[in-house]
């Protein structure tokens, strides 16, 4: 009876008069009706909702695509790793491939692919490098990142214990198995020459050494035209005994004094040039775009003038008030001529320029690395670079 006399109030009847029974019959049939009046209107509305959203965005591979360029060097350095909607991921790639760059180097953070100890979930990364390789380009991918299932806790992910060098091996394993035949180079970590990179760690190039070691024969054992690049370090003038980071130059020959020189086919090279031009000379003293050079004196020293390198990271910035930024026009100047740099060096393979865009604004200088915005709107070295590939 409760429940009637609310349905009444809602359903805005008069009160139920004493002894009328009656009229709760017909209460009921007249509350019956205002429901299913309501519910067929909440059905209209529903309806009406549906055919007025937008229908969703059908994205397909498309047909294959090639690069048209003049110097198939030139490479970005991508950051759809937090990219969700599978038309922005296209059209990243389409926008690189439109620019004139044959390469692009992206993150595959471990614990997106591997969140749980042997359970892998391929679906976002198939997506980034099937997207890529059908608009021409080829893939770099880098490693790192580590689950929470392989670090202690409250660790950062930059954070690996050697007791876990085997996990990440399998890991790398996996991955070169996976995507065989569609990613030729894969990046053993980054900038393990800053103590933020190596989990806030002692810089230890001989631990880098031994993680070499334990991925490299296994990657080989799972996909032997697999090509491991090592280093990608951070280039910097730390000098001797600095708790936060190593000198480039120091850390690489430390490398091959630990025993790294088997375990690597080629070097990953991050060539900033901050505020000097694309030719200044190399100098131990001086962070520029050429002290990619002094890294390629070192290999040679080493016994290693076959092997090749790959420019993984670098480039200018033109943030108005950033200390170690240009202003655009010499940006713009600046990267021109590293590209046609790369070019001139038969060493180097490719020269991917951080970074292309990112999915969404870093607020900080960062955003000034950029070539395109969060929005897919080119900013002028965009389309100076593609004038020049275009040449």
């Amino acid at each position: 009876m409760r429940i009637l006399t609310q349905l009444r109030k809602f359903c805005q009847l008069p009160p139920l008069g004493t002894g009328d029974k009656w009229q709760v019959t017909r209460d009921v049939s007249r509350v019956t009706w205002h429901v299913a009046r309501g519910l067929r209107l909440l059905a209209l509305f529903a309806l009406l909702y549906a055919l007025a959203a937008p229908p969703p965005i059908l994205v397909t591979l498309g047909p294959q695509q090639i690069v048209r360029t003049t110097n198939p060097k030139v490479g970005v350095h991508t950051r759809v790793t937090d990219e969700v909607e599978e038309w922005k991921i296209k059209k990243n790639f389409e926008m690189v491939r439109e620019m004139g760059a044959t390469w692009v180097v992206e993150y595959f953070p471990w614990e997106y692919i591997e969140f749980d100890e042997n359970q892998f979930d391929w679906g976002h990364a198939d997506l980034v490098v099937d997207h890529a390789r059908r608009q021409g380009l080829r893939v770099i991918a880098r490693l790192g990142f580590v689950p929470r299932w392989a670090r202690p806790k409250e660790s950062v992910t930059s954070f690996l214990d050697e007791v876990r060098y085997p996990a990440f091996a399998h890991f790398a394993a996996e991955f070169a198995r996976h995507f065989a035949g569609r990613v030729e180079q894969i990046v053993i970590w980054n900038e393990p020459n800053l103590n933020f990179e190596w989990g806030y760690r002692g810089v230890d190039p001989a631990g880098y050494a031994r993680m070499l070691q334990a991925v490299y024969p296994r990657v080989k054992q799972a996909e032997p035209s697999v090509q491991i690049l090592a280093g990608a370090l951070a280039p910097t003038l730390a000098p001797p005994g600095t708790v936060d980071a190593m000198n480039d130059l120091d850390y690489l020959q430390q490398m091959y004094d630990a025993g790294a020189k088997d375990y690597f086919d080629a070097l990953a090279i991050h060539a900033y040039g901050w505020t000097a031009p694309a030719d200044e000379a190399p100098s131990s003293k001086r962070v520029n775009f050429r002290r990619a050079e002094l890294l390629r004196e070192i290999m040679v020293k080493n016994g290693d003038a076959d092997k090749r390198a790959f420019i993984t990271e670098g480039g200018w910035n033109d943030h108005p008030r950033w200390t170690k930024a240009v202003h655009p026009a010499e940006r713009i100047t600046h990267t021109l001529r590293a590209y046609e740099l790369c070019k001139s060096w038969a060493w180097i393979d490719a020269c991917a320029l951080w970074a292309f865009r990112y999915p969404f604004p870093a607020q900080t200088y960062l955003d000034y690395f950029s070539f395109v915005t969060p929005e897919f709107d080119p900013k002028p070295i965009y389309w100076e670079v593609q004038k020049y590939a275009a040449k």
